[in-house]
């Protein structure tokens, strides 16, 4: 979905104009780089009739709000009492401070509106600098960023396949919940159905089915035969109900069922999944694959979804493992996404390797209080160039700050036990998020 974002220049005309001038023209031209479809008006808006005839016709899913001078309250109100969407409020750095006239005083306007919108109970995020400083970009940048996933949540279809198993109900989600929160529309189906629909394919059904899941994942020659048609089978299931229900990410139940009741587990139907762009976490974790939309949807990668297994205080590093789902695009170049059986049914296929290394990667958990409030885990850091550390997938992240620290810290805060690590740095994006859905962010 498209985002309107529009440039809100605010001010008077008894300041220094050239100034102002300059600093709109450069502020048109960032904002155009980082999003060509910004809605700019034609001229500064130095008066409130200015401003509202720009806003007329406007239905903006993002406001930047900036003091080209000082403005008093009236054109914050005149905005935030028209529009209910996230708002960045921008102050220029005064241009020139040389014992002469004040040419902008676009800090005193900030402050002006940012107690408007404060009294108006109305959330918002903050930038200060010029059109050139690379704060500016990178803050600009991520609210744009943070605000089209905002937006997209809106027409994001999660479905919940099947139940929590006993004692992983942190990942329950309820309908309602992630429609107030965050405008997530949320289905469920019992894993059974699909195991149903899966049993009655044929081999000739399924065919191109297992050939396309081929071409993503390593060799199925150790695979029992059985086992092979039975996962496309259970492909085809799966990819049959995204595709034909516009299905954005899904949780699944996995274990005990797909060994018990199917013999075959959902783990290498979920790799697949992940790496055609539908976010898919198991056990059920609803909120685990909301993580992953929202991380994926930031960096245009796939994510990495598991548990933290292992520290190691001298690397600083925190190993992220789970049984073998793990989007096959993710794996070790050296080795490619080889299969395996699940670590503790031994039965295959699953996804068996060692994630590839990455520069930068944000740690994030979408969680819950135990009021039932929301709330963000973010942590920075990179993904090392290591090997599989246990049988199934996994990567060792080397944290910016302290791993120990942050071990000990989400133990003690009570997060849940499933994070997602996205390939890329998104944390500044994840914090504006949280400021724009109303959802505290804690940074480890």
């Amino acid at each position: 979905m498209s985002l309107q974002t529009i440039y809100c220049p605010i001010g008077v005309p008894t300041f220094h104009l050239e100034s102002a001038q300059d600093q709109f023209e450069k502020s048109i031209a960032l904002l155009k780089r980082l999003s060509p479809d910004v809605v700019c008006p034609e001229k500064m808006l130095l008066s409130i009739p200015d401003l509202e005839a720009f806003l007329a016709d406007k239905n903006p899913d993002l406001i930047v709000l900036q003091n080209i001078t000082f403005a008093n309250a009236a054109y914050a109100s005149a905005i935030v009492h028209r529009f209910d969407c996230p708002v960045i409020l921008w102050t220029l750095r005064e241009p020139v401070i040389d014992g002469g006239r004040l040419r902008l005083n676009s800090l005193t306007g900030a402050y002006s509106a940012a107690n408007t919108m404060r009294q108006m109970g109305r959330r918002f995020a903050y930038v200060f600098g010029a059109p050139e400083d690379a704060i500016v970009e990178k803050k600009i940048g991520a609210a744009i960023r943070a605000a089209k996933v905002k937006k997209d949540l809106q027409s994001l279809k999660l479905t919940q396949i099947g139940h929590t198993p006993q004692g992983f109900g942190f990942g329950r989600a309820s309908d309602l919940d992630l429609l107030r929160a965050f405008g997530v529309t949320l289905e469920s189906i019992e894993a059974r159905e699909l195991i149903g629909k899966a049993k009655s394919f044929t081999d000739e059904e399924c065919a191109p089915y297992l050939d396309e899941a081929r071409a993503h994942m390593g060799s199925l020659a150790n695979t029992p035969e059985k086992n092979v048609l039975d996962f496309a089978r259970l492909y085809k299931a799966y990819k049959d109900y995204v595709t034909e229900n516009h299905i954005g990410a899904i949780s699944s139940r996995c274990w005990p069922d797909f060994f018990t009741d199917f013999g075959t587990p959902v783990c290498a139907v979920l790799s697949v999944l992940n790496d055609l762009g539908v976010y898919a976490s198991c056990e059920t974790d609803t909120y685990g694959a909301l993580s992953m939309y929202i991380g994926g949807s930031l960096t245009g990668n796939p994510c990495f979804f598991g548990d933290p297994v292992s520290l190691n205080e001298v690397e600083n590093t925190v190993t992220f493992w789970h049984c073998g789902m793990a989007s096959c695009a993710l794996a070790r170049k050296d080795t490619g996404a080889t299969v395996g059986v699940h670590p503790n049914r031994k039965i295959g296929p699953a996804m068996d390797f060692g994630c590839e290394a990455n520069e930068s990667a944000t740690i994030f958990r979408v969680g819950r209080e135990a009021d039932g409030s929301f709330r963000f885990l973010i942590s920075s850091g990179k993904v090392l160039d290591k090997p599989k550390q246990f049988i199934g997938t996994s990567l060792v992240v080397q944290l910016e700050d302290s791993a120990e620290d942050f071990v000990y810290h989400s133990v003690q805060d009570g997060w849940e036990p499933h994070y997602v690590v996205t390939y890329g740095d998104c944390a500044e994006e994840l914090a504006m998020l949280g400021e724009m859905l109303g959802i505290e962010v804690k940074r480890y």
